[in-house]
């Protein structure tokens, strides 16, 4: 049975298919999908620690579902920007878990920034890399890093 290493960009996964489809990403069928295919062994969520009160509801769901949810404070800067990138430690997190003997990594992202990261795992490890992705927001640079790419389509949002 091959091990998966499931990695979840929240805030794109989130942004993306609300401006595209006006919808939530069903993380609970993915899961099911995913599981089918082998054992999840490690399944990390990135998010923004903003402390409210659905936020935290969506956290808990995702840890019933299996997930480490790990998050960050929401940074507001002065000129009214935020800031909350999880680029470093999902990358950070993604190398230390081949090296336990990944057979695949599952990134949930659209974010070019990882291209690198899937080529040097696919390389150096000989790992299979998937990226699922809303494809209009999804960088051409990180669909072609893929071994798979996996559009978000309806069949993966919630109602």
């Amino acid at each position: 049975m091959k091990k998966i290493g499931l990695f979840v960009d929240v805030q794109n996964i989130y942004y993306t298919t609300r401006d595209t489809y006006g919808r939530q990403f069903n993380y609970r069928e993915l899961w099911r999908r995913l599981s089918k295919e082998g054992e999840i062994v490690i399944a990390n969520a990135y998010a923004i620690h903003r402390g409210d009160e659905r936020q935290l509801k969506f956290q808990n769901a995702l840890k019933d579902i299996g997930f480490t949810v790990k998050l960050k404070p929401y940074i507001q800067r002065r000129d009214g920007s935020a800031k909350g990138d999880w680029d470093v430690g999902i990358t950070i997190d993604v190398l230390e878990s081949v090296r336990k003997k990944l057979d695949t990594v599952v990134l949930l992202s659209g974010d070019g920034d990882f291209d690198l990261l899937l080529e040097k795992i696919k390389r150096s490890y000989a790992v299979t890399a998937e990226v699922y992705g809303v494809e209009s927001l999804t960088a051409n640079s990180l669909i072609d890093s893929a071994s798979f790419f996996h559009p978000i389509k309806e069949d993966l949002l919630l109602s």
